[in-house]
C-alpha cells in the first residue's frame, strides 16, 4: 500500500463524522494550519444547481486571462484529486501525499483540544485545498460550497465576490424544508461590503437575498441585468452563442457545453467576471472570456457519450435537475424514444425525478450505485412504475449495454442520469477517464 493510499484511506474513513453543519471545526483547524485560506483572492459560488458550471467557466477564462488560478469543487467523479486544480490540472499524487499528513496532523490536535470534534471529510477537504493553494501561490481561487453555504465549510472565508447561482429545494433535512429557508442558508456567504452576483430566483427567494444582501451592505447585481447571452445554434458538439454587456460585445463564440440551462451560467460567469474586473481591478479582456468559455469541460454535465446511438451522461439528482435534462433531451434527441439508465441516493426526490423524465422515457433500467447511500434498484423499479413504461433491474453495465442495444433497433437514445456516483462509474467503465480535467 502506497502512503498516498493509506493517507485516502484515513481521510475517507471520515465519512464516518457524516455531515456536521458549523464552522468552529473548520476555524480551528484552520488556525492550527497558520491560516492557509487568509490572503487568497477568492470568488465564493453556492447555489442548487448550476455552480459547478460556473465555477469551470470562471476558472478558465481567469486561466486564459493569465492568473494562476486555484479550482476546489465537490464531488469528484473518478479520483479525489479532481476536487483540486491548479491551473486546470488536478492535484498530483505526490502533492497529496505531502499534504495529507500534515493536514491529518492538525486536524487530530483540533479535535484533542477541549470541546474539540474529529473534523468530518469535507472539513478536512476544505482545509486541504486551502493549504494547496497557499502552497502553490495562486493568483485567484474559484470556491464552490459543499452544501447550502451559511454553515458549510467553506464559508471561513472573505471573498472578493460571491455568487449564488439559483435555489431550489434540495438537502431539506439540512438546509429547511421550503424555498425561502434554503434561500438564507445560500445567502449565508454574501459578507459586508463585498459584492453578489446572482442567477435567476423565484419571486420567494429573491427577496430574502436582497434583503441579506442590503443587511451587510453588499452590492447586489442580477446577472440578467447586465448580460446577455442568446444562443445562435446547437447540436451535440455544443453550442453557437453571441454575449453581449452593458459596457462590451464580446461576439460569437462556441461552449462545449450544451443546454439551454448553460446559457443562464454564462450570463452568471460573465457577470462576474466584469465585476471583478470594474470593481477588483482584474485583468479580464474579451478575448480571455471567448477563449476561456470556448475551451471549458465540465465532465459528467450533459455530456454526450457517443452519437451513435445519441448517449448523454448527466449527473441530475433533483426535480430541478431533472427538468434541465429534459429539456436538452427535447432539444438535441427530438422525438426519438429514449431509454433511461438510472441510479439515485436514497435520499433524493425519485418521484420528482423520474416525473420530470416521464413524457420522454420509453424504458429504464434501474441500477446501484457505488455508495452506501443508494437506494436499492429494486425499491427504485418499483417506484420507477411511474413513468408508464418497463422497467428492469440491471448492474451498471449490462444496463449499459442493454440500453445501448434498445436505442439502436428503436432508433432512440440513452439517457444516464441520477447521481454524480453513477456518472463516474459509467466514465470508468467507457473507457473516458483519461484528461477528464487534465
Amino acid at each position: 500500500m502506497t502512503i498516498l493510499t493509506e493517507s485516502l484511506s484515513r481521510l475517507y474513513r471520515l465519512h464516518a463524522a457524516g455531515i456536521k453543519f458549523g464552522l468552529e471545526t473548520e476555524r480551528a483547524l484552520l488556525e492550527r494550519l497558520g491560516h492557509p485560506e487568509q490572503g487568497l483572492g477568492i470568488i465564493h459560488v453556492a447555489g442548487t444547481n448550476g455552480k459547478g458550471s460556473v465555477c469551470s467557466m470562471l476558472e478558465a477564462v481567469l486561466r486564459r486571462s493569465g492568473l494562476k488560478t486555484g479550482l476546489y469543487t465537490s464531488p469528484h467523479l473518478i479520483r479525489f484529486n479532481e476536487r483540486i486544480r491548479i491551473n486546470g490540472r488536478c492535484i498530483s499524487d505526490e502533492t497529496l501525499a505531502a499534504l495529507i499528513p500534515r493536514v491529518d496532523e492538525h486536524a487530530r490536535g483540533a479535535a484533542a483540544r477541549p470541546g474539540g470534534q474529529e473534523v468530518t471529510f469535507f472539513e478536512f477537504a476544505t482545509a486541504l485545498a486551502f493549504e494547496c493553494f497557499k502552497q502553490e501561490h495562486v493568483d485567484i481561487v474559484v470556491l464552490e460550497t459543499g452544501m447550502g453555504g451559511r454553515l458549510d465549510a467553506t464559508n471561513v472565508i472573505t471573498p472578493l465576490i460571491s455568487v449564488i447561482t439559483g435555489v431550489s429545494l434540495e438537502h431539506t433535512d439540512y438546509l429547511g424544508k421550503d424555498l425561502p429557508s434554503i434561500a438564507t442558508e445560500k445567502g449565508g456567504i454574501i459578507k459586508p461590503g463585498r459584492p453578489v452576483v446572482i442567477g435567476p430566483l423565484a419571486e420567494e427567494t429573491l427577496p430574502i437575498i436582497q434583503r441579506l444582501a442590503q443587511e451587510r451592505q453588499a452590492r447586489l447585481i442580477q446577472a440578467r441585468d447586465i448580460v446577455a447571452v442568446k444562443r445562435k445554434s446547437q447540436n451535440l458538439d455544443g453550442q453557437q452563442v453571441s454575449i453581449e454587456s452593458d459596457s462590451t460585445s464580446y461576439g460569437s463564440l462556441r461552449c462545449p457545453l450544451i443546454g439551454r440551462h448553460q446559457l443562464e451560467n454564462m450570463g452568471i460567469a460573465v457577470a462576474v467576471l466584469e465585476v471583478l474586473r470594474d470593481e477588483c481591478g482584474l485583468r479580464v479582456v474579451p478575448r480571455a472570456v471567448k477563449e476561456g468559455l470556448e475551451m471549458v469541460r465540465w465532465p459528467g454535465r450533459c455530456q454526450v457519450l457517443s452519437k451513435e446511438p445519441v448517449t448523454i451522461l448527466d449527473g441530475a439528482h433533483n426535480p430541478e435537475g431533472a427538468h434541465i435534462l429534459n429539456q436538452v433531451l427535447h432539444e438535441l434527441v427530438k422525438g426519438q424514444p429514449v431509454g433511461l439508465v438510472a441510479g439515485l441516493c436514497a435520499d433524493k426526490d425519485l418521484d420528482g425525478f423520474l416525473r420530470a423524465l416521464a413524457d420522454r422515457i420509453r424504458r429504464v433500467w434501474a441500477v446501484p450505485l457505488r455508495t452506501e447511500r443508494s437506494l436499492p434498484s429494486a425499491a427504485m423499479a418499483a417506484q420507477a412504475k411511474v413513468v408508464g413504461c418497463p422497467v428492469t433491474t440491471s448492474s451498471v453495465p449490462d444496463a449499459l449495454r442493454e440500453a445501448t442495444a434498445w436505442a439502436a433497433a428503436n432508433r432512440g437514445a440513452v439517457c444516464i442520469a441520477g447521481s454524480l456516483y453513477l456518472a463516474g462509474e459509467v466514465l470508468e467503465l467507457s473507457g473516458q477517464t483519461e484528461s477528464l480535467f487534465d
